[in-house]
């Protein structure tokens, strides 16, 4: 495990260049490989959207400060690991009630069918595959910083636009 994350700024998280993004899956494989022992995407904890022609990016957790699917989660199931930094899911308190999923602005919280849970980007445990295997550098792990802030307000509006063309 990585150092405690004492505060902010000692925080890594995951931003997308969504211009770099081919849509070739390979995060979702690496991540369900390490996550679930099983090559099987559809059980990663990224999701590859393809949306408009020629256009693909990873839904990703951002392990916001605020975390508003922490603040949501009426059994405190959420909350941040110290050690990761990630927001984490304890599966023996969530009661699948899919609030936190609602309240994501990245739409990075999924549903495990199988488990009656919710489940996100738990960081690899402080050394995610899916930036491992980004070929173009369209997914990386970067320290929270003013370029940090600008992916994130950009990943926070491709996806409040993607969920409009949804609605």
């Amino acid at each position: 495990m990585k150092d405690i994350m004492k505060n902010q700024a000692d925080r890594k998280s995951l931003r997308v260049d969504y211009t770099k993004c081919t849509g070739c899956h390979l995060c979702e494989i690496a991540c369900s490989l390490f996550n679930q022992g099983i090559c099987n995407p559809a059980l990663s904890k990224i999701c590859v959207v393809s949306w408009e022609e020629a256009s693909d990016f990873p839904m990703v957790c951002q392990q916001c400060d605020d975390a508003p699917c922490a603040a949501v989660c009426p059994a405190e199931a959420r909350s941040r690991n110290e050690q990761t930094g990630a927001i984490d899911v304890d599966p023996e308190k969530c009661i699948g009630c899919r609030m936190c999923i609602y309240e994501c602005p990245f739409g990075a919280i999924l549903a495990q069918e199988q488990e009656e849970t919710t489940t996100n980007c738990s960081l690899c445990e402080g050394d995610p595959r899916c930036v491992k295997v980004c070929d173009t550098e369209a997914i990386r792990f970067i320290p929270q910083s003013e370029e940090s802030s600008a992916l994130f307000e950009e990943a926070k509006e491709k996806f409040a636009e993607y969920k409009s063309v949804l609605a």
